[in-house]
Parts: C-alpha cells; structure tokens; sequence
C-alpha cells in the first residue's frame, strides 16, 4: 500500500508540473500613438513556448479573415525591410519592430502561440498613428434653399486624434445661432432668411498639422426688395431727369418700370439701362428724355421672380428752373428748333443765373 500511495503521488505532481508548463502570454505592450515616419517597438512576453510557435500578425476586427502574418518566432514572413523581430532569451520577450511608418501600419497587432492545429492563445495592441485631419467627399459643398426653411450642413473628417469640427463664417459674421463659432459636425439654420446666405467655413483640427478646411457657399433664394434713392425727382419742361432704383433678389428678377398702368420701353421718350452690381445686386435707371408736361407724374420700379414681387414708387414733377444734374452740358437749343425765340432765350438766361448763384 505505501508503495502504491508514493506512485500516486509522484504521478500527481509530475501532472502538476506539466500542467505549470502550459504557455502562457504574460505582457503586451500598451496601445501605442505614434507619428507618421517614426519606429514603434511592440513587446510580447511568453512563458513556456520553446515547443511552440509565437506569431506577430496584423488583424482587421470587422473582418477577421483579413490578416497579415508578419513573422514566425523571429523569421520574417511579410516581404520588406520596414519590419524586424528579435526575441530576448532572459525575459522571454518577442520584440516586432516597425519603422518608417506609414498610415497603412495604424490597426490592431496580435501575438499568438498556436497550440494546436485548432487553438491557439494571443493578445492584442492598438497602433494608432497621428494623421492631419481630411475632410471627406460626403460633407456638404454647397446649398441652394429658399427662405424659411430649414437647412443642414453636414461637415465630416477621418484623422487621429479624431478631428474637432468648428464651424466659422466669412469675415467671422454672427452665424445665425449667434455667437462666432460652433461646435459639431452638423450645423443647421432654421427658418433661413436671405441675411444668412453666404460662405460657412467647416474647420477639422486635431493638433496635427495644419488642420483642414473647406467653404460651403449657402445660397437663399427671396423675393426681390426694392429701394429707391430718392421718393422725388423734379425737372424743367424739355430737360432730361434720371430715376435711380435698387433691386435686390434671388434668382435674379424681371425689371420693369411702369406708368399709368403701362410697362415703359425704350424710344425716344424713355431710356431703361440695368446693370448688376454684385451678386443678388442690380440696379436700374429710367432717363426721362426731354421731359414733356404728360410725363411728370408717378413712376413704379418694380422686380419679380418666381417667390415674389415688390416695387417701389417714384414722384416726378415740374420745377422751374432746371435741375443740375442730369442736364448739365445738355445743349441748350434743341435740334428740332432752328432759331431760339426771346422768351426761350430769357428762360436759359434765368436758369444759368439760378445756377451761377448756387456756386457763389
């Protein structure tokens, strides 16, 4: 029996001591942030392994299937002359070593003893590398709307650290949720109104390099607005008189000035000229050419697109003497007229002295 109770035991202990000799993973590295070009070392400390294999690979979570086998004990698999492996006898340390590093090397390293033909243990370690913010293809570029509505701009960017977005406008104007800048990478506008329209700046920064930006044109397309210098123009009988009027609309308006009901046109009583001044900008003159008593009275300026109307009205009336501009250098005697009568030239006389007197 004392014989047989001293097999038991030393069979016990020498399933103990095997048991005890099983591999075992005992450190990985840490997860690792690194800067493009730099050298990263990542350690893995192994017990117990001298029969068995210890890999380095580099594995892709969502899809396990895509890996790359870099080395096998300390014999290279992955072609190049950027990875390197060394193993330390005392600690029992494989050591993978990547330099030159390249965006592509940022992911999720493993080391792996295979103890089987079916199992194996491992442990994992992040590689992360610094990269500048980029912005991506699907942020927003650019924004027609109408006002009143509600607009949203979209700003997304792939970088490490992950970007912050801040959003900016042209000339650091109020953004219309008030204040200079927001946070975020959505940015919307509600109830949108023709003083919101202009450029945004969508800003991705994340302490590397210079950061990235990109400009988001935000047209609002509003009825037209009319303004007008004057409310009354005055002029003498055959002289000419310029009304001035201000449009401002988009998509760009239809112009037209009216009278008694009746669009004008050019001819020989009536000169229409309009111009863009900027973008959403335009302005219009009507030259009243050779002014006759029918043509004094009200005048309407007015736009029209497709969200809209808006006109304004002008007074034109009689004065007696003549109004210096627009008929300053206009000749005094008409073509149509061979030889000036007396009264016409006692008239001329008064006006010039009206004038001269204004400048003494």
């Amino acid at each position: 029996m004392l014989s047989v109770g001293i097999l038991i035991f030393f069979v016990n202990i020498c399933c103990l001591v095997v048991a005890q000799r099983s591999p075992t993973i005992s450190y990985i590295s840490q997860e690792k942030v690194v800067n493009i070009g730099d050298t990263v070392e990542l350690d893995c400390t192994v017990q117990y392994s001298e029969d068995y294999s210890v890999v380095w690979l580099k594995t892709n979570p969502s899809t396990p299937s895509d890996q790359l086998f870099i080395s096998s004990g300390t014999n290279q698999i992955v072609p190049g002359n950027r990875y390197s492996v060394r193993f330390d006898d005392g600690t029992g340390t494989y050591t993978l070593a990547i330099s030159k590093l390249q965006e592509i090397d940022a992911g999720l390293y493993e080391c792996q003893i295979i103890t089987g033909p079916a199992t194996k243990l491992k442990a994992n370690v992040w590689v992360y590398v610094r990269l500048p913010p980029v912005i991506s293809d699907n942020s927003t570029r650019s924004v027609i709307t109408s006002s009143g509505s509600t607009v949203e701009l979209n700003c997304y960017a792939s970088g490490y650290p992950p970007p912050r977005i801040s959003w900016r406008r042209e000339n650091n104007d109020l953004l219309p949720t008030g204040g200079s800048v927001y946070i975020g990478s959505k940015f919307t506008i509600f109830n949108i109104t023709k003083d919101d329209r202009g450029t945004y700046y969508c800003v991705a920064d994340n302490g590397v390099g210079r950061g990235s930006r990109r400009n988001i044109g935000v047209e609002v397309e509003f009825r037209p607005f009319v303004t007008i210098e004057r409310p009354r123009y005055g002029q003498a009988l055959q002289y000419d008189q310029i009304l001035e009027c201000h449009v401002e609309a988009f998509p760009s308006p239809s112009i037209m000035w009216i009278k008694d009901g009746i669009q004008l046109n050019d001819n020989q009583h009536y000169q229409i000229s309009i111009f863009p001044t900027a973008q959403e900008f335009t302005d219009t003159t009507l030259r009243i050419i050779t002014a006759e008593k029918r043509q004094y009275g009200f005048f309407t300026c007015k736009a029209i697109n497709k969200l809209g109307s808006h006109e304004k009205v002008i007074e034109f009336f009689e004065t007696p003497n003549v109004i210096c501009p627009p008929a300053c250098g206009v000749d005094l005697y008409r073509s149509d007229a061979s030889v000036a009568e007396p009264w016409q030239l006692y008239s001329v006389l008064v006006s010039l002295a009206t004038v001269a007197s204004i400048f003494l």
